[in-house]
């Protein structure tokens, strides 16, 4: 399989919104897949109808589409292994366990849960193992019978061999797991469903694939797959084994693994503040892996140029927000200033803009994005930020009011206004002079001076540089703004 071309697959479950997690585990395989000029094979696994929806099944697409994270074979493309969702492929899962039974590499088992729970637990108190005990491993056929007179149903067991299971872990490097660690396991439950047990790995021999990164959490199951493997390639079924590797544990906060229930570990979460997919993609490589111990900026090609999965660190690796927010923030700086303008249209709009939808001013945005464009973290600070354009009035604000209109503010704003409506209002430098030399008159630097200004125009006390804001919003509103604050004050 050494010189086989790369094939690994992105198979998540459709239950719920997309997990980051998840999506760290799809971009790793698609990096390794691009890197090595290979295929991403995209698998539904969606064998739970109690949990599947398609609702999440739709959004796993969209979520990958909007990612970027384009797929070679697999659902919308199809491919010479189609189906590629589990539910339209039982008929294989079928014939594959009855390969399995019939040639003695599993059985049927007729432990009933209680009889297990009862083993279970005596073996427990004996210092023993837990796992399944082999009760039903070698039944005769008369036993069989027996069994199946009392109105007993059987569920399929893999028959693990009798030796220790080593593999070279990716991420981890060797494992030897012994025999007694991992007992016979299902496969195919009473009612006929298969197992993901079983699903799975017969997929991956059945699609080729050479590569499988996952998860750690599904660590514990690998030899059991291998075993399988082994029985599918002297069936005929498999042509080989993959080679595995487990990637590191995602946490969250208090060193927690990241759950679903997490809020920081939606994917909608982060497309509905604004990141761009390349910034986010970038955070999440970093996740278990780095380009280079003092780079963290770089692009998704630049990512697909140097992944290498023997790069991967096997720690749990921290979900960060503010690292995430400032890569972000980076890779927005990065963007061509009429790509910004773009990408901020939604959060330019109903429902997240407080405006009417006539009274946005394209010439006004167009003319303010590149000040926006140095401030913003996420895509969604823009409507704040660039509010007071649009708005009758300026937000209203008496944390920024309180804390900006102090000392004699009415006095500073007076003379600010009558310098302000002197000033060249094509220049914001002259608007600048005319509120510097305001500051000055009142034994005030630059900085304070221009607080109530800020606050009496836009309604806070940060945000956009001031006086290209007062040029483009205008000389009319800006002084009238500045009246409606005095006569505030002097009421």
């Amino acid at each position: 399989m050494a010189n086989a071309p790369v094939r690994v697959r992105f198979c998540p479950s459709p239950t719920g919104n997309p997990h980051v997690g998840l999506v760290r585990t799809a971009l790793f395989n698609w990096a390794f897949a691009r890197h090595h000029q290979g295929t991403l094979v995209f698998r539904i696994e969606d064998t739970d109808a109690a949990r599947d929806s398609e609702e999440s099944y739709q959004q796993l697409l969209d979520s990958m589409r909007w990612l970027g994270l384009d797929w070679d074979e697999g659902p919308e493309i199809g491919g010479p292994h189609a189906p590629y969702r589990q539910s339209q492929r039982m008929d294989l899962y079928k014939d594959v366990a009855e390969k399995l039974l019939a040639a003695g590499y599993a059985y049927a088992c007729y432990c009933t849960t209680e009889e297990l729970d009862t083993r279970r637990d005596a073996a427990r108190a004996a210092g023993k193992p837990s796992g399944y005990d082999g009760h039903c491993r070698d039944l005769t056929e008369e036993q069989k019978a027996a069994y199946e007179a009392e109105g007993r149903s059987s569920i399929v067991r893999f028959r693990m061999p009798d030796e220790a299971i080593t593999f070279t872990d990716l991420v981890r490097g060797d494992i030897t797991v012994q025999p007694e660690n991992v007992p016979d396991y299902g496969i195919v439950r009473a009612n006929g469903a298969p197992l993901y047990t079983l699903v799975n790995p017969v997929d991956d021999a059945l699609m080729e694939i050479t590569h499988v990164l996952r998860g750690e959490d599904l660590l514990s199951s690998t030899p059991r797959q291998i075993a399988l493997y082994r029985a599918l390639i002297e069936l005929g079924i498999a042509k080989d084994t993959p080679a595995f590797g487990h990637l590191p544990y995602v946490m969250g906060e208090g060193n927690k693994k990241l759950s679903k229930r997490d809020p920081q570990a939606s994917l909608n979460l982060y497309r509905e503040r604004g990141f761009l997919p390349e910034g986010l993609l970038n955070y999440l490589s970093l996740l278990g892996w780095s380009i280079a111990e003092d780079r963290d900026i770089f692009s998704v090609d630049e990512l697909i140029a140097a992944f290498d999965i023997k790069d991967v660190n096997a720690n749990p690796a921290r979900f960060d927000l503010k690292k995430a927010e400032h890569i972000n923030a980076e890779h927005i700086r990065m963007l061509d200033v009429k790509d910004f303008t773009e990408a901020c249209g939604p959060w330019l709009k109903a429902p997240f803009a407080p405006w009417a939808p006539e009274a946005f001013d394209a010439e006004k945005w167009t003319r303010i994005a590149p000040y926006a464009q140095t401030r913003v973290t996420v895509l969604s600070d823009i409507t704040d930020n660039v509010d007071f354009l649009f708005l009758d009035e300026p937000v209203e604000d008496e944390a920024s009011w309180t804390k900006a209109m102090k000392g004699d503010p009415a006095a500073l704003l007076t003379t600010a206004r009558a310098n302000l409506e002197a000033a060249d209002w094509s220049d914001p430098e002259s608007l600048k002079n005319a509120v510097l030399t305001a500051g000055e008159a009142h034994g005030l630097k630059l900085g304070k001076a221009q607080a109530p200004v800020r606050v009496a125009v836009t309604g806070r006390t940060i945000g956009l540089p001031l006086f290209e804001s007062l040029e483009i919003l205008g000389r009319e509103k800006s002084l009238a703004r500045i009246d409606a604050a005095l006569a505030k004050l002097t009421a």
